[in-house]
């Protein structure tokens, strides 16, 4: 194989500073909106999906870590959210601080080298404090200082993050408002007249308790990112919960089976006749992988053909699911060799390279390498697709693969 060309990852993440909210909220909010302090860890478990931290008081013993304190919320920083730099062993779930993690966690010039080191030109990055969908908004109970959060937090992956320093190599993907369909659509509509064209929406609404996607409450939000040629984004995890089997499995059962939520969401979107009324609608799911995506789309279609008579989509699922799939997902993988074989049944243009940096799934900093391991049997052209091309084409970076706003 010839050496693979420059990668743009659709899935790594930003571990906000500290100082993102407290600059732009208006003044009346600083003191109440998210905010860092330095706290022991007194408990910190994550059992059956679920993330568990208790902060401890000044003074009780514990290892000290950096908190994020919005409302009733008490969130560390962890070494599961920054794991890069360190081997596997040493990865494990603790409190961290700013100074104990990798800089491209949180800084711009060190992203880029730390991207340059791991032969990537440009990467999407989702949040970390708002988590994966900005469900720390939706959750919170004063919606003024929730919605002013969301703004600050677009403004700031606009106009710092992805700003002039990170020479249009940062692409920006915004949160929006989720509690309010009409908001979420002005949100949309707000980021992407400055160029943005990713938002993040949760893989199952539901879990949240938001409407589903069977209902019509999105049309407002999915209308805005289909006349915008915004695409949704949603990542693993993103419905607050992380796939299990029982309320004791360990975290490594979870970590098997990630792409789960990611199935069940494809099955409601594409049973969801949304397809049909906003046919310029394009979502993507990060950190997925993409073997499981065959075998859902063959029985999706045996379903659509044999059951939909009484499965309750015959007058709104018009078209076979693998062609809505064809026309309207991506999936992104960054360690898939199976589904790499499987491309025929997946689509060559439906499938997105990532590197999830710095969390400790990464392949950073051998995503290139990984990439030639399980990229050596496919043509040129399509390897260029998979890396950068088909992310140039969706998010609609210029030619060099570059967010053309932030560059200019």
């Amino acid at each position: 194989m010839e050496s693979i060309p420059r990668i743009i990852s659709v899935d790594d993440h930003t571990v906000e500073p500290p100082h993102v909210w407290s600059d732009r909220l208006p003044a009346k909010f600083r003191d109440v909106g998210p905010r860092i302090v330095r706290a022991p860890v007194k408990e910190l478990t994550f059992v059956g999906g679920r993330f568990s931290p208790v902060m401890g008081a000044a003074g009780d013993p514990g290892p000290e870590a950096d908190w994020w304190i919005y409302e009733d919320l008490h969130r560390p920083l962890t070494r599961l959210d920054t794991a890069v730099g360190y081997s596997r062993d040493e990865v494990r779930l603790e409190g961290i601080t700013y100074e104990q993690m990798r800089p491209g966690s949180y800084s711009v010039p060190e992203r880029l080298a730390d991207m340059d080191r791991n032969h990537v030109q440009s990467a999407l990055c989702f949040p970390t404090f708002p988590r994966f969908c900005g469900q720390t908004f939706t959750e919170a109970s004063d919606r003024e200082l929730a919605l002013l959060g969301v703004r600050a937090y677009n403004d700031w992956m606009v106009e710092e993050w992805c700003g002039p320093e990170a020479h249009g190599r940062l692409i920006p993907l915004a949160v929006v408002p989720l509690w309010d369909a009409e908001l979420a659509a002005a949100e949309v509509r707000r980021n992407a007249g400055r160029g943005v064209r990713a938002v993040c929406f949760s893989e199952i609404p539901p879990h949240l308790g938001l409407p589903s996607v069977h209902t019509d409450a999105w049309d407002p939000f999915l209308r805005a990112c289909a006349e915008t040629r915004t695409v949704i984004a949603m990542h693993i995890g993103s419905s607050s919960r992380m796939p299990s089997t029982s309320a004791d499995a360990p975290a490594a059962v979870g970590s098997v089976i990630t792409f789960a939520n990611c199935c069940f969401s494809l099955a409601d979107w594409l049973m969801s006749g949304a397809f049909d009324r906003f046919p310029d609608l394009r979502i993507m799911y990060a950190e997925g992988q993409i073997g499981w995506i065959p075998y859902t789309l063959e029985r999706a279609d045996v379903v659509w053909e044999q059951n939909r008579g009484w499965g309750g989509v015959a007058g709104k699922v018009l078209r076979p699911p693998s062609e809505l799939f064809a026309e309207h997902v991506h999936g992104c993988f960054f360690d898939d060799a199976f589904g790499l074989r499987s491309l025929d049944a997946i689509g060559v243009g439906n499938v997105l390279y990532e590197t999830d940096y710095p969390h400790s799934d990464s392949t950073w900093p051998r995503s290139k390498e990984v990439a030639e391991e399980q990229m050596g049997h496919l043509a040129p052209d399509v390897v260029e697709r998979i890396v950068r091309g088909n992310a140039i084409e969706l998010l609609g970076l210029t030619e060099e693969g570059l967010w053309a706003h932030a560059a200019g």
